[in-house]
């Protein structure tokens, strides 16, 4: 009976022990972050998908990291999105004050041969998650004359994209060279909202890797009122709203081509990405995971996000760490064919 006694007192002081521990470890997070302002990095110029996202969670995110510092969204555009990568892997602050965002392509880019610029390995960033999965379109104005993929196959285009990595330059030139479109590419826009402008403006005739949650924030109007056809979808799975318009996975003329597009459009899966430096203390990098899996289910987020049309379907920290471990262990003759398809 002693002998229990004793190894009950044991275990009540080891739990006791283990639970001032943990809070002693949040204590000292919220003492860090008390009266501190913590800069939400976003890859891109105000006014698109991305700035929109960021701007809404920071509105938000705040209350939910302990000592509750204020939220600096600073807007970090170039070179689709890749400066601000490189500046939260090498320059930004690594104590858990800086965290953000960059495109979708910025994932898995570097695996596949398009990571032009990147000084960072997406292995080691501290993964918070992903706001949401994507589906991207090409769509063109309606003035053009293209109304199905057959009409992309037969008609010159003209497609405007941000810069390297970005969506809207990379499907373009899959889709030229897979499929032999007649295409041209004309990047160097400062942001997707430019490159609406520029549909508008007849100097460009659409877009390739425009984003279907940011088209329907932003230039819902031009879809409802007709002024542009959307005509293929780029992603891994058809959106109810699109059943009619074919996957681009659908096109696939041989089992290689499918299994390489499946690779390419897996970075639609990280739609909305968010990371923190490599390096950052572990309690804080937990906190700011913990803090972004809150305010993906936080009522006053989600109200706003429906609001402003943002599409809310998550990705947390540690499946977005299993997802980029999966693709970057891709078998070597895969990645190389879907290089060879994304090469310009």
């Amino acid at each position: 009976m002693i002998v229990r006694q004793g190894a009950c007192v044991l275990a009540i002081l080891t739990m006791t022990g283990a639970m001032s521990a943990s809070t002693a470890r949040a204590d000292a997070v919220s003492d860090f972050y008390t009266g501190k302002s913590v800069n939400l990095v976003i890859g891109y110029a105000p006014g698109g998908g991305y700035d929109l996202y960021a701007r809404t969670l920071g509105r938000h995110i705040g209350r939910h990291i302990p000592g509750r510092p204020n939220i600096v969204v600073q807007n970090m555009p170039g070179a689709g999105s890749i400066k601000a990568a490189n500046f939260l892997y090498t320059i930004a602050p690594k104590d858990g004050t800086t965290f953000g965002g960059f495109a979708r392509g910025a994932v898995i880019d570097p695996l596949l041969g398009r990571g032009e610029g990147a000084q960072y390995d997406v292995r080691k960033f501290g993964w918070l998650g992903s706001i949401s999965n994507e589906v991207g379109v090409c769509a063109f104005r309606s003035g053009v004359g293209i109304k199905s993929f057959a009409d992309m196959r037969t008609k010159p285009f003209v497609i405007g994209a941000t810069g390297a990595g970005a969506d809207s330059d990379v499907f373009p030139t899959v889709l030229r060279k897979m499929f032999k479109l007649p295409v041209k590419l004309v990047a160097g826009y400062v942001s997707a909202a430019e490159v609406v402008v520029a549909i508008k403006r007849n100097e460009v005739d659409g877009r390739c890797g425009w984003s279907w949650s940011s088209l329907m924030s932003w230039n819902r109007d031009l879809y409802e009122s007709k002024q542009i056809d959307v005509v293929l979808q780029l992603a891994a799975k058809k959106i109810d709203e699109l059943s009619h318009v074919p996957l681009i996975t659908d096109l696939a003329e041989t089992d290689n081509q499918k299994t390489a597009l499946k690779l390419i459009v897996s970075r639609q899966t990280m739609a909305r990405p968010y990371v923190a430096p490599p390096g950052i203390p572990a309690d804080r990098l937990a906190a700011l995971r913990a803090a972004f899996e809150a305010t993906m289910k936080d009522p006053a987020f989600l109200a706003e996000a429906k609001k402003q049309d943002l599409e809310v379907l998550p990705v947390f920290g540690a499946e977005a760490d299993a997802l980029i471990r999966d693709v970057y262990a891709t078998p070597p003759e895969i990645v190389k064919l879907a290089i060879d398809y994304m090469k310009e």
